[in-house]
């Protein structure tokens, strides 16, 4: 495999991962961001994001001296042969992807890239926007490549070194086939295409993936209202290989700082080209109704009314195994809560400063304490082993809202508390029949 000199602009989740995951292939890797402070950290080694192995790969590189931070893209460039752009692009007020970042990148170093440089868009960005950004280069030697990245969370180091599939996509096949030739290593399925369908596959996914969650979690209901057991029927469900068991499980409602906005920019790309995409806005309008139905499932295990009851959370952030608190449904669920009157106390292991009108506290027994009902919103596993006739003894209440059906109903039987999860009737599940047939 050959070296190549890569500079990666942007140090978040999907820049970080990025530039420490193709040092640890072999690649001579530069990255970049305008926080200073950050890149002091970075440079000692200090990874302040919440991500499993990806402090020791950081570790790993600048070992090697295959892994270089530095502050500004202009310093990461120069003789770069890639340049990865892997800046934030947030959703605007009116639902597109926020580019600002990466035509800000791109004025900055258009006339520093060396001759033949390979600019590559990994942030998601909407279709057109290769060439949005090849226009602005104005640089015929430099090829504009989308290689969209589909990494999840709490998991993108592995995500990154195994993935299902690479797409890269470029109107020129040459630049397209040099940048596929970086992750050569992986031995993954590679699908190499034009610019716009590999921005298109990005968005086309999550929102797939989206639909996905909102039809599971309205499924969750129907099962409510007919008796029948979402758990088991989502097992069922999961054994059709034409279907399968991710993305499956009911919950508050999808968030993160990924499907919220591709879902919205999407929809804002479809009605600039004047297309009707009414199964898209179904999705989020039924993600903004499961918000609220969990808020109702509170609002009754308190008599009623939510106007001054104490509610503990359990968990904040948006998925186990991150500190993510971006678009977290947890904090969606918590904001309907308080307008509705609730004092709210909260705990998560990733989350460790406090957040406006609601108390984090450092002991997950601690928002148990006189608490009317406790609300499980993130499904961090530890929360599973927690002592529930201690937390008996503390609430005020008896009823733990489990919105992941997370939590061992019968271990809270036990204890004297009463388990409401999501999609599942108050009937016990029949797990000794299921163990009699398996």
């Amino acid at each position: 495999m050959f070296v190549r000199r890569i500079a990666v602009v942007g140090t978040g989740y999907v820049g970080l991962t990025t530039g420490a995951c193709l040092a640890s292939l072999g690649h001579r890797v530069v990255c970049a961001d305008v926080d200073e402070v950050k890149i002091a950290r970075l440079r000692a080694g200090r990874v302040g994001i919440l991500e499993p192995g990806l402090a020791e790969l950081v570790a790993e590189g600048l070992a090697a001296g295959r892994l270089e931070f530095v502050l500004g893209a202009r310093n990461a460039v120069f003789d770069s042969e890639v340049m990865f752009l892997c800046v934030p692009t947030p959703m605007g007020v009116d639902g597109a992807a926020n580019l600002a970042a990466v035509e800000s990148v791109v004025a900055e170093v258009g006339e520093l890239l060396p001759q033949g440089c390979v600019v590559v868009n990994k942030s998601t960005v909407p279709v057109g926007t290769a060439a949005r950004v090849g226009s602005l280069l104005n640089r015929p030697d430099v090829a504009v490549v989308s290689n969209p990245e589909f990494l999840r969370e709490g998991s993108a180091v592995a995500d990154f070194l195994n993935p299902d599939r690479i797409v890269v996509g470029c109107d020129a096949q040459d630049a397209a086939e040099r940048v596929a030739a970086l992750y050569a290593k992986l031995g993954a399925p590679t699908v190499l295409t034009d610019a716009a369908s590999a921005e298109m596959v990005k968005y086309a996914a999550n929102c797939f993936l989206a639909m996905k969650l909102s039809y599971v979690n309205a499924v969750a209901e129907l099962c409510e209202r007919l008796g029948a057991n979402v758990i088991d029927v989502t097992e069922g469900m999961g054994y059709d290989r034409r279907i399968g068991a991710s993305f499956l499980q009911p919950g508050p409602g999808w968030g993160g700082s990924c499907l919220p906005k591709d879902t919205h920019a999407l929809s804002q790309v479809a009605g600039s080209v004047g297309f009707d995409f009414p199964l898209l806005q179904a999705t989020i309008d039924t993600n903004a109704r499961q918000r609220h139905r969990v808020v109702q499932k509170v609002r009754e295990a308190v008599g009623g009314s939510l106007a001054g009851a104490r509610v503990g959370l359990l968990g904040l952030t948006f998925k186990a195994g991150t500190d993510d608190l971006r678009d977290s449904p947890a904090l969606a669920v918590a904001d309907l809560l308080r307008e509705q009157g609730a004092r709210l106390t909260a705990f998560d292991p990733g989350v460790r400063e406090g957040l406006s009108d609601v108390t984090v506290v450092t002991d997950p027994y601690e928002v148990a304490r006189g608490a009317d009902a406790i609300v499980l919103l993130t499904e961090w596993p530890e929360f599973r082993s927690l002592d529930w006739n201690r937390v008996t003894e503390l609430m005020a209440g008896d009823t733990i809202v489990d919105t992941r059906n997370h939590l061992d109903r019968d271990a809270l039987d036990r204890a004297g508390l009463c388990w409401r999860g999501v999609g599942v009737s108050g009937s016990p599940r029949l797990d000794a029949v299921r163990e009699v047939v398996s």
